[in-house]
């Protein structure tokens, strides 16, 4: 059956503008990052997609090293869109990355003007587009030189293969200088993705102001800490087929008792103001109006339906978002 988008589709979604840019992003995106790789089932990668743009989420997050294996979130996003999306494509904001490593040899990683065009040009082999509406550079490289990787991300928008440049784990200071080198170009920075959540605050030391100051968007990922942020792990168990019975992203040994206090006492304030954990974690990340979206992964229809469920919260009170920061201290300092 021929799939038709739900006509209500932007009737309850939150759009926030990005930045000083005229670009309106959901505040939940779908992130691709887990469960679109040859390890999960087509027809449930079909029915997420479907589903969060029946719900008003239009922005996908891509990178060229997403699976496993590698590059196949991107062609099977890619397979999904030539069966139920293509006829949608202007409504829909689709990103990609490159950074990390992709391919053998000196030219499969980091952020050379040669490896960051190669990559990009594979990207859309795979997901058979003209273009994507942003490419990232998805961290900063140290040993190459800012004006070539920021020259490169200019190329590709010059090059109609990309509307917008962003960048991905950058230092506030490099971010300043990414937005000096890009304006000079003639191609601003739009948008700058990274970690956000109760348990990783890290661009509170700088990044959020230098986003707030040159008048660009931060694209929170990881708003649930892998998961921890959710119920599976309230118990204290590792549920067979989690994340963390994996052992990869998210370590066994995360779950400490330490951390396991705090996120039952994070769960009570969620259950008083009638949310799930998880829930109340996307709202804490979407409180800031620097944030302007949130990358979520879904495994299920049902898993996203709760995700998005965070927008019909009413906002933290100062007395909730006190109650937080004082349990998240003490997880730090004690």
């Amino acid at each position: 059956m021929n799939y038709a988008a739900a006509a209500e589709r932007y009737d309850t979604m939150q759009y926030r503008r990005c930045g000083h840019s005229g670009v309106l992003l959901p505040a939940v995106s779908l992130g691709l990052w887990h469960n679109f790789g040859d390890t999960t089932p087509p027809a449930t990668q079909r029915a997420v997609l479907r589903r969060a743009f029946d719900r008003g989420v239009t922005h996908f997050d891509l990178a060229n090293n997403y699976g496993p294996p590698y590059g196949s979130a991107e062609a099977n996003f890619g397979t999904h869109l030539a069966r139920d999306l293509r006829p949608y494509r202007d409504e829909l904001f689709i990103a990609t990355k490159a950074g990390y490593d992709m391919w053998p040899g000196p030219y499969g990683e980091f952020g050379s003007r040669k490896y960051l065009l190669a990559s990009l040009d594979q990207s859309l082999r795979r997901m058979g587009l003209e273009y994507v509406d942003v490419f990232y550079s998805h961290r900063f490289d140290p040993d190459t030189p800012l004006e070539e990787t920021l020259g490169a991300l200019d190329t590709a928008v010059r090059q109609g293969k990309a509307l917008y440049a962003g960048i991905s784990n950058y230092p506030a200071e490099q971010h300043r200088r990414a937005v000096d080198i890009l304006r000079g170009l003639g191609t601003p920075l739009l948008i700058h993705q990274a970690p956000y959540s109760i348990l990783n605050r890290g661009v509170e030391e700088g990044v959020l102001d230098a986003v707030g100051g040159t008048g660009t968007g931060l694209i929170a990922f990881s708003p649930l800490a892998q998961g921890l942020l959710t119920d599976r792990y309230l118990s204290g168990e590792v549920p067979a087929g989690s994340r963390m019975a994996l052992d990869h992203f998210l370590r066994r040994e995360a779950l400490s008792e330490d951390v396991l206090g705090l996120l039952r006492a994070l769960n009570e304030i969620a259950a008083r103001r009638g949310q799930s954990l998880a829930q109340l974690a996307l709202s804490w990340v979407l409180r800031d109006p620097r944030v302007v979206s949130v990358l979520v992964g879904a495994s299920s229809v049902d898993q996203l339906d709760q995700n998005l469920a965070a927008l019909a919260a009413e906002p933290l009170s100062p007395e909730d978002l006190a109650e937080i920061d004082r349990l998240t201290s003490a997880a730090v300092t004690g």
